[in-house]
């Protein structure tokens, strides 16, 4: 069993490191880098929806899937397109649509920062307003209903621009559990990284 930890579009592939070492040294744990993933593909959700899809689908065996916000995104999309491919699947503060508003006015300002604010994310200034832009439209209202796939839901209860996707995917999905981490924000896996190890441990080894 092969399991993928997917970051977000603010985090790289290092931020699940502590996670990672808390969990069981049998478990057989790859982390994508997103932005290798692309190969110098434009930075597109279309292809980089692509490129993990591609990347998922060389395994024979069916994998545990678990995905931070644009990671969540992406793990959701491919197990709802590939749902023989997918035996588990773990979201964390990952969005049911895109909150257009709030994404417009992210935009805005990231227009405004210097480019070396973005050193530390996954993709550079350019990148990110790409792929921010090519994501407005995303969407998973009438997609999730029949969805049976074993869902671990995982938010923190400051992670206001989430907590009610996470919400909405538990009263909609029809295999789902909904975990709240207290005092918690958005980067769960490094703000309580030994929390999240023992749900995740505890979940894909079971």
């Amino acid at each position: 069993m092969k399991i993928i930890l997917i970051h977000g579009t603010g985090h790289k592939a290092d931020s699940w490191n502590q996670t990672i070492r808390l969990m069981d040294e049998k478990l057989n744990i790859v982390c994508l880098d997103l932005n290798a993933l692309l190969d110098d593909q434009e930075t597109t959700y279309t292809n980089l929806y692509s490129a993990f899809s591609n990347y998922c689908l060389r395994f024979e065996d069916s994998l545990c899937i678990c995905g931070l916000s644009l990671g969540g995104v992406l793990a959701l999309d491919f197990a709802l397109e590939y749902p023989d491919h997918v035996k588990k699947l773990v979201l964390i503060g990952t969005p049911h649509k895109v909150p257009k508003i709030l994404f417009r006015v992210q935009n805005l300002v990231f227009h405004f920062l210097p480019k070396s604010v973005f050193k530390e994310m996954a993709f550079d200034k350019k990148e990110t307003l790409a792929l921010t832009k090519s994501m407005i439209d995303l969407n998973f209202e009438n997609r999730i209903h029949d969805f049976s796939i074993p869902t671990m839901l995982i938010c923190g209860d400051q992670d206001k621009a989430n907590i009610k996707s996470s919400q909405y995917f538990n009263d909609h999905m029809m295999n789902a559990k909904l975990t709240i981490f207290s005092n918690t924000g958005h980067i769960v896996n490094e703000e309580k990284p030994q929390e999240l190890a023992k749900l995740l441990n505890d979940f894909f080894v079971d």
